[in-house]
């Protein structure tokens, strides 16, 4: 892998994690494109948990504050559980809930996600479906609640809306805003969750991974493999940043027909052999 085939993969890594279009599906199809066949599957694996980390490095950077208020006030509350829960302490619980799902299946279908429906195959029609369904949920939901608005059991609905994206080509930010959608939630209110959600998930699984592979980049690999990440994170903070702003008043169909005519190029693609599985 050359230093500017990193770069690409970094910068596609740090454009699509945050957005609902599938980073596991792009990350893939430049992979394919720029035809890796030097790298072995575990130098592959731990290059993409190493670049994963840096766009979960610029979710925690963005909400940070967040994050500090409401694991203060959950702790707060846990050596009082008698008291009134607040807002925050809610929402510590209901990302914790919310973890369970992609947890519990993550752990039950592990080696059934990453050798049998990883494959192009599937990214193509499920980046067609999922994207069709997310413009759906955007045109018919109600979009009037808020985050402080969750329940238990939508918490858990959106969890289960987040395992989804264990298939490649669902999209992590796009399962949970789908559903969050589906339930009446704002745009800017099921993709600020969504982000909230994703950090324990992520990083959990992007730090195992790493711990298990790091050992297979080889020293030439290395640097370019730090170059990829912080482009990566760079890249992954600015995304959150612009398309909370842009979902004040935008919609979700631009990401819609993105991943529709993603799929619909892919399926060709693969019909015709010009990039294989």
């Amino acid at each position: 892998m050359s230093f500017f085939e990193a770069l690409i993969l970094g910068l596609v890594q740090g454009l699509t994690e945050f957005l609902p279009i599938s980073s596991s599906a792009h990350v893939q199809i430049a992979q394919q494109l720029m035809n890796f066949s030097a790298l072995s599957k575990p130098q592959l694996t731990a290059f993409i948990a190493t670049i994963q980390l840096g766009t979960e490095l610029a979710v925690v950077s963005y909400f940070i504050k967040d994050i500090v208020r409401i694991g203060s006030s959950w702790i707060g509350w846990s050596f009082k559980p008698r008291s009134k829960m607040n807002s925050d302490t809610k929402l510590g619980w209901l990302i914790i809930i919310g973890t369970f799902p992609v947890l519990i299946l993550g752990i039950a279908f592990r080696d059934f996600v990453e050798n049998d429906v990883r494959n192009l195959w599937v990214a193509a029609f499920t980046l067609i479906g999922f994207g069709t369904l997310l413009g759906f949920a955007d045109f018919f939901g109600g979009k009037t609640k808020d985050i402080k608005d969750l329940s238990f059991p939508h918490g858990l609905v959106f969890g289960m809306g987040q395992a989804l994206a264990l298939v490649p080509g669902v999209s992590r930010s796009g399962g949970t805003i789908t559903v969050g959608l589906m339930l009446g939630y704002t745009r800017q209110a099921a993709a600020r969750y969504s982000f909230l959600l994703a950090i324990p998930a992520v990083l959990g699984s992007g730090l195992f991974q790493f711990f298990s592979s790091v050992g297979d980049l080889s020293q030439d690999l290395l640097v370019a493999t730090v170059v990829a990440t912080i482009v990566s994170g760079l890249v992954g903070l600015s995304v959150i940043h612009y398309l909370l702003r842009y979902l004040q008043k935008g919609s979700f169909l631009p990401f819609v027909i993105w991943r529709v005519g993603v799929g619909v190029w892919l399926l060709v693609m693969l019909t015709s052999g010009a990039i294989t599985t």
